[in-house]
């Protein structure tokens, strides 16, 4: 199954609020016939654009080939938030590689961060980025942890920017009666998904970059020279970057057996006028601790942009809307009477330990993907990193590839059953609040 092709219509954005208000670019030409470059890059998300802005700022002539449309994919449809550090927290990454390389990654993420903010500012991108990113706990449980790492980060990270809140705190920011606690990140921020996509898209053109949409990449032939083999013609580089993250189907067994695709779903509800302060009283936005996340924020124009539930297989569900509001009244009950205008689904990657999968596959060929959900910031950053190791710069790519991401057990056939066992459990465990 080709999820490229699944569940979209080719070559056309989803029926999303990110893209009722994004400028959508003029479509860039399907590549037909022969093209020769330095560097291939497979995939139009931010990664793969990252990467290839990069690159054709250091010279470098660059193809990039891009299924349906620049953003099309995650990078058009997730969440919005801009993270702060890895998808593990630091302490878990000291026990993982020791507080050295806790702190190179640590580091890294802090510059993932600045990297969207500077990329948006530099190419003026309407981007939107706000500050404040709150973590709600699920559980009570989880607050003495929750507070103790807020404190570890401002003793041993040097970043300040995380406020414990008890339980009255959050709900003078988020009224939610689901939610214990929790904290706010005042480093970290939401932006508006799809148009910083489609800027970096922009800022790659006006650099050089060659992009093709329309263009199915069906077969990579390894060697010296690097062959892409497309529907209507093929690319020619001594380098090639795959950056197609929960889209790379057949590409690459290597990283097809570490990097597993996942749906997720967001809804976008009618303005909320004066009763937006029923779901949040700052701009800042919320993810929370259940297994299946609940991940939500403000738009412009006040409407809620809630993300979460649950769905089995690789076809979105019929009824997307009510796998999202299930998860939406449960957070917000004196919501119900509320219309939902936009629903959408998405398809992102994960691995076994939620960290990304950066590797090399050859000599010349490199791969990043597998943000498990933290990959607005990260993959931004992994494109830098891949065009400097490219260059022949790999210090900065190596600390990443050196992250263990294991294989998932049963390989490619077994592991969507292993995990839909692994998510039902969850999942009622979140439900039996234990």
């Amino acid at each position: 199954m080709n999820l490229l092709f699944t569940n979209d219509g080719r070559g056309s954005y989803p029926d999303s609020w990110y893209a009722a208000t994004a400028q959508p670019l003029p479509p860039f030409p399907p590549l037909k016939g022969q093209a020769t470059a330095d560097v291939c890059v497979i995939g139009g998300g931010y990664t793969g654009l990252s990467t290839a802005l990069h690159l054709a700022e250091r010279g470098y002539d660059v193809v990039l080939i891009e299924a349906h449309r620049v953003g099309f994919g995650a990078s058009g449809r997730n969440g919005g938030q801009v993270g702060s550090g890895q998808r593990l927290e630091q302490d878990q990454l000291e026990r993982m590689l020791g507080r050295e390389t806790a702190r190179k990654l640590w580091d890294l993420g802090e510059e993932a961060k600045h990297l969207v903010r500077d990329l948006a500012d530099r190419h003026g991108i309407d981007a939107r980025f706000r500050p404040g990113i709150v973590h709600a706990c699920w559980r009570k449980s989880e607050l003495p942890h929750t507070q103790a790492y807020a404190e570890k980060l401002a003793r041993d990270y040097d970043y300040p920017h995380v406020e414990f809140l008890d339980r009255e705190a959050l709900q003078a920011i988020c009224p939610s009666p689901a939610y214990h606690g929790g904290d706010i990140d005042r480093g970290a921020g939401h932006i508006h998904p799809l148009r910083f996509a489609l800027g970096l898209a922009k800022a790659a053109a006006d650099a050089g970059v060659r992009i093709h949409e329309g263009t199915l990449a069906t077969e990579i032939t390894e060697g010296a020279t690097v062959r892409v083999t497309t529907e209507e013609g093929e690319v020619s580089a001594r380098h090639l970057v795959l950056a197609c993250n929960g889209y790379l189907g057949r590409l690459s067994t290597k990283v097809a057996a570490r990097v597993m695709p996942i749906n997720n779903y967001i809804a976008a509800t009618e303005p909320l006028g004066p009763r937006a302060a029923q779901v949040l009283t700052q701009d800042v936005a919320v993810a929370d601790t259940k297994f299946v996340v609940n991940y939500f924020r403000l738009s412009e124009d006040n409407r809620l942009l809630f993300g979460g539930g649950e769905s089995y297989g690789y076809r979105f569900p019929a009824d997307m809307e009510a796998v999202v509001r299930r998860p939406m009244l449960e957070v917000f009950p004196h919501l119900r009477d509320i219309r939902i205008d936009h629903v959408w689904g998405g398809t992102l990657a994960i691995t076994m330990n939620r960290m990304p999968c950066f590797t090399r596959l050859a000599g010349n060929i490199l791969s990043a993907s597998g943000y498990s959900g933290h990959g607005v910031a990260m993959a931004t950053l992994a494109g830098k990193l891949l065009a400097e190791a490219t260059a022949g710069q790999a210090e900065r790519f190596d600390v990443m590839a050196q992250v263990p991401t294991p294989r998932f057990p049963g390989g490619s056939r077994l592991r969507t059953p292993l995990l839909v066992l692994a998510m039902t459990w969850f999942s009622l465990r979140d439900r039996l609040g234990l």
